[in-house]
């Protein structure tokens, strides 16, 4: 049986506009002619279309990103398109640079243009779905947490920020600091709060509180914050970047002072989108973004093929990828009695188990 995307080729136009043919939504008599002759030459049976047609809905999904720019998001677009496109429908990418009022204006644009679905990463923890579910449109939260009773698809940020710092721990560093994103973001917060688990269990006399730093998720705010760590008259012999963009920020300041790892060390929570370092000396927590992307679309047709299950949320485990390279002995060293009673012998597994909770 043809699809959608044959029938586009034949009559020279976008998938979409074959949906808005059958849909019956304006495009020009001539593309329309088009489709339509495509469409009976390859025998294309517009089942899916009508079924739209009578529920108001178009084959088009919105996924709602906060940056396009980061490589972590790209990644989780390219999964949703890939289950998307597999099942004939279309992605249009809105991104809202954690900006509330672009965020909702994209939501409005997804009522008005009867698209069937939102897949969002909240611009923070202030965004309004009351709108797009008045309208009856299914939503999926990906990356961080809404406070609506929808489905979701999360990592297992909290344990991503212990695993990267138990690395840094078990290598030898005894002062680590954490750089992180809004403290009003989910991850940001839940990242940060792994850290500080850690640090308290292993060095119950430290001040948290004089080594975290609350950014923004982005390359300058990791540049800004290291900058102001490394001018503490104790400076960190360690860093905790809590997502990849921080961490190439910290790196770029790190290697302009000549201090790059494992000289201080770095662990990051995401991979590294680009770096002149080895991959060898900085430990990596990776973070599944494209099964992320996967999931969510799954989630996504499911409920507009009709699911009404209860609310839920999986949450997808992460992967430590350590460094290889060792921390210098003066970091080795350092605090190594008060630390040796509480450091474990051999690395605590990173990976949560992938879950599902109501």
């Amino acid at each position: 049986m043809a699809t959608i995307y044959e029938v586009a080729k034949l009559a020279g136009v976008s998938p979409a506009t074959v949906s808005r043919v059958f849909n019956g939504m304006g495009v020009s008599e001539e593309k329309a002619l088009a489709v339509r002759e495509a469409a009976r030459q390859l025998r294309f049976s517009p089942n899916r279309t009508a079924r739209t047609l009578r529920r108001q809905e178009s084959e088009v999904i919105a996924l709602v990103i906060p940056d396009i720019e980061n490589p972590y998001f790209t990644e989780l677009a390219r999964g949703v398109e890939d289950v998307a496109q597999s099942a004939g429908y279309s992605v249009v990418l809105c991104n809202t640079d954690s900006d509330l009022d672009k965020e909702s204006t994209y939501l409005q644009i997804a009522i008005s243009e009867h698209m069937a679905g939102v897949i969002l990463a909240a611009a923070s923890d202030h965004t309004n779905l009351d709108d797009i579910m008045a309208a009856g449109r299914p939503v999926v939260a990906v990356d961080r947490g809404t406070g609506y009773d929808i489905d979701g698809v999360v990592m297992a940020n909290r344990t991503a920020g212990q695993a990267a710092t138990e690395n840094l721990v078990q290598s030898g560093y005894r002062r680590i600091a954490c750089i992180t994103g809004p403290e009003h973001i989910e991850t940001a917060y839940e990242r940060a709060q792994g850290w500080r688990a850690v640090i308290a269990r292993n060095f119950p006399d430290a001040d948290p509180d004089e080594l975290l730093r609350f950014s923004t998720f982005r390359v300058d705010g990791g540049r800004d914050v290291m900058e102001e760590l490394l001018a503490l008259p104790e400076p960190p012999d360690a860093v905790v970047a809590a997502n990849n963009m921080l961490g190439v920020g910290a790196i770029q300041v790190l290697t302009e002072h000549g201090l790059t790892p494992p000289r201080v060390g770095v662990a990051v929570v995401g991979s590294l989108p680009f770096t002149t370092l080895s991959p060898s000396v900085v430990t990596v927590v990776r973070l599944p973004a494209r099964h992320m992307g996967v999931t969510a679309a799954r989630m996504l047709l499911e409920r507009i093929n009709g699911d009404d299950q209860p609310a839920r949320t999986i949450v997808l485990r992460n992967e430590l990828q350590p460094a290889r390279t060792a921390a210098p002995a003066s970091s080795a060293t350092r605090s190594s009695a008060a630390a040796s009673s509480t450091v474990p012998a051999t690395a605590t597994p990173v990976a949560a188990p992938e879950t599902t909770r109501a």
